[in-house]
């Protein structure tokens, strides 16, 4: 069977799991696919993720790190420059998920380094994980992508995937911590262009064929209109943010002014019902912020603009709702 290997020199992103899903829906599914690929600072989540347990939004946006929603399954993981990822594309009948893993641990190998597959998901060395793994399968193909730590920043592990704990009861699935280790740990001379060239070789060794390998960049995008349209999906506010499952925020703290008490429930990143419980004296401020919080984007930026509009229509009102804004917002930052 054929082989295609491509390598993207890009480091957005939105641009590479774009060039994952390109791959997956549009490639010819009869040969095995290898791509090599990795991201700038980004938290990664998966498909039934919500990012506002998983990440801390306010951080990341301050420090320019990316914030992506794969097509696959699985927990939010950090990428920066320091992680490698694969994904490789088989036909559906010649799928072989240890075939995959076989080639990533026979690559390792080349460079001194002894892994195992822990589990179904995981491999490791010792026992520290070094690469995780998600899946994904069609009616004629399946896909299997991952990541390697080579020389990531363990640091920013936590800084951006630790949220404190919101008073949110949010349905997805929940990230899992395990223990983790760098390559460079078992090998100081491993980087993402050493540990490529070794996946590359043990991918053509294992199903004894060669092929050119394709670099991808932004021209790439440009002369591709499938792959532009999966870009612009992965980059939209809409699939980041508006693929979160339902849930709901509960809130409550006291003002010079009066207790409020204020439950969102939150459908595709968009609040869709507000019930405020209080003792304000002001019955129609409860009711404005009811107003005008129902139906907008849980976004504090959205939030900030809307109140901040309320606050100029209803200058009496103005120095509560402020309060509120500013009390709501530092309250959905991670």
């Amino acid at each position: 069977m054929k082989l295609r290997i491509l390598k993207s020199a890009v480091t957005n992103p939105w641009f590479n799991l774009a060039t994952e899903d390109w791959i997956f829906n549009t490639l010819d599914p009869d040969s095995h696919t290898l791509f090599l690929w990795r991201n700038s600072e980004t938290v990664v989540i998966g498909r039934s993720q919500n990012p506002w347990v998983e990440c801390k939004i306010d951080k990341m946006e301050a420090d320019e790190v990316f914030l992506a929603r794969r097509q696959s399954g699985g927990g939010a993981v950090f990428h920066d420059l320091g992680n490698t990822n694969f994904t490789f594309l088989s036909p559906k009948d010649d799928y072989d998920q240890d075939a995959n893993f076989t080639i990533i641990i026979n690559a390792l190998k080349k460079l001194g380094i002894e892994a195992d597959l822990s589990g179904r998901n995981d491999m490791q060395v010792g026992d520290k994980k070094i690469s995780g793994s998600a899946f994904k399968h069609a009616a004629d193909r399946s896909f299997h992508h991952g990541t390697l730590l080579v020389n990531a920043n363990m640091q920013k592990l936590g800084e951006y995937l630790n949220p404190h704990p919101l008073k949110l009861k949010a349905k997805g699935i929940k990230s899992v911590r395990a223990r983790v280790a760098n390559l460079v740990e078992f090998n100081e001379d491993i980087n993402h262009e050493t540990l490529s060239e070794a996946i590359i070789e043990a991918f053509c060794e294992y199903h004894g064929n060669t092929a050119p390998v394709e670099a991808l960049d932004e021209a790439t995008l440009a002369k591709e209109p499938s792959l532009n349209k999966y870009y612009e999906q992965m980059a939209d506010w809409n699939w980041r943010f508006g693929k979160t499952p339902e849930f709901t925020h509960h809130i409550e703290t006291r003002f010079d002014w009066g207790i409020i008490d204020l439950h969102l429930d939150v459908k595709q990143a968009v609040i869709r019902d507000v019930v405020i419980f209080s003792d304000a004296l002001n019955v129609e401020l409860i009711d404005l912020l009811k107003d005008t919080l129902t139906g907008i984007k849980y976004d504090k930026h959205e939030i900030n603009a809307k109140l901040a509009e309320l606050g100029k229509a209803h200058a009496e009102l103005a120095v509560q709702i402020d309060d509120v804004s500013k009390w709501l917002t530092s309250e959905m930052e991670g």
